[in-house]
């Protein structure tokens, strides 16, 4: 009759160790991927921001999130081909988005990306914005001298 108490004793212990062993969490630590750094201006990253990530010809996302604390977006691909990382940031000026396309190769490393227009050719926009706030300033001063000259030229009546 006791070895009934012992049989069901060892059953318990055995269910509740093998039910215990299911429930432990793994890791594998790989040093492979693909990070974004989000930012606003250099000192103040797009922290906690929302975003999005497709991979080639995906119609629903491969991944999706916020950024960390620093603005970081990091991603493994598992495929070779243009990824789409769409980023949503709220800012003290309102929303703000940023979509960054990268080139993965076939040993799944970043190849390239594109950067926005302004990013590429930012010297050229700050000239041109010099060249049109030098234009802007000389189009006023003349007006003014035409308006003060016309003053000075209105015949009394």
């Amino acid at each position: 009759m006791i070895y009934k108490y012992y049989a069901y004793a060892s059953l318990l212990l055995l269910l509740m160790y093998s039910g215990a062993e299911a429930h432990t969490v793994n890791y594998h630590l790989e040093n492979k991927g693909i990070s974004v750094r989000v930012f606003y201006a250099e000192d103040d990253p797009a922290s906690y921001s929302s975003y999005e990530i497709f991979g080639p010809g995906d119609k629903i996302p491969h991944q999706k999130g916020r950024t960390d604390k620093n603005g970081f977006v990091s991603f493994l691909p598992d495929r070779k081909g243009k990824w789409v990382i769409n980023v949503y940031g709220e800012s003290e000026h309102g929303m703000h988005g940023a979509q960054i396309v990268v080139n993965v190769n076939e040993n799944l490393f970043m190849e390239s990306f594109k950067k926005p227009l302004v990013a590429r050719y930012t010297k050229a926009f700050v000239g041109i914005s010099i060249l049109m706030a030098i234009f802007g300033l000389w189009a006023l001063i003349r007006l003014w001298k035409k308006e003060k000259h016309d003053e000075r030229c209105e015949p009394s009546v």
